[in-house]
């Protein structure tokens, strides 16, 4: 049974809604094939946690939102969809270097937005489903099969025959969440000591 808004502080929306981004973008699947191939740097697992933290800070936070604030103040608003793909599709593009052409990015950001949109009314069952969801790829790795010599698809193929072990993993557990990072990642640098320049997209 879902929580009303009165039962759930702001922090416990926030916390949710910060897992329910980080799920989002595990379980992104262009995402998850540029992190296993380092597409990221050496880094790249914990890039994909900065992404989180960088999504999440497009949004006003819930414990801000409930603080008292003068009347004259303007509310803080959410970004639409829109502007969250538009993110999405920058970051994987400077970040991994990856240029995403699937229109995956709009799944994802529709994803983090219901999320948002159930945490605002205290309502998680969203969030549970993505982790669910979450739960049930540890452990699989993302396997591209080229068709006709240049499509690809992907899915998740296990790496072992341990499903059986994913289980037993605690429901509440959670892509972590890095603690919300203000800086980007610092900039590549190559082994003749030249400074990588970052690459825009368009």
């Amino acid at each position: 049974m879902a929580s009303t808004e009165a039962e759930t502080s702001p922090e416990t929306r926030q916390a949710q809604f910060e897992q329910g981004v980080a799920i989002s973008l595990h379980l992104w699947i262009s995402l998850t094939v540029a992190v296993q191939n380092g597409l990221g740097g050496p880094d790249s697992d914990d890039k994909r946690d900065w992404f989180a933290g960088a999504i999440v800070d497009m949004f006003p936070s819930f414990v801000d939102l409930a603080k008292p604030r003068n009347p004259s103040q303007k509310v803080p608003q959410d970004p639409i969809a829109e502007d969250v793909e538009a993110t999405l599709l920058q970051v994987m593009w400077d970040e991994f270097e990856t240029n995403v052409d699937d229109d995956s990015e709009v799944e994802v950001a529709d994803r983090i937005v219901k999320a948002r949109t159930q945490c605002a009314a205290g309502n998680f069952e969203f969030v549970e489903e993505l982790r669910r969801r979450w739960l049930a790829t540890k452990g699989k790795t993302v396997k591209v099969q080229e068709v006709d010599g240049e499509d690809q698809e992907t899915d998740w193929e296990s790496d072992d025959d341990e499903d059986e072990e994913d289980e037993d993993v605690e429901m509440d557990e959670a892509p972590a969440l890095v603690a919300v990072p203000k800086e980007r990642p610092p900039p590549e640098v190559d082994e003749d000591g030249f400074t990588k320049v970052t690459r825009k997209k368009r």
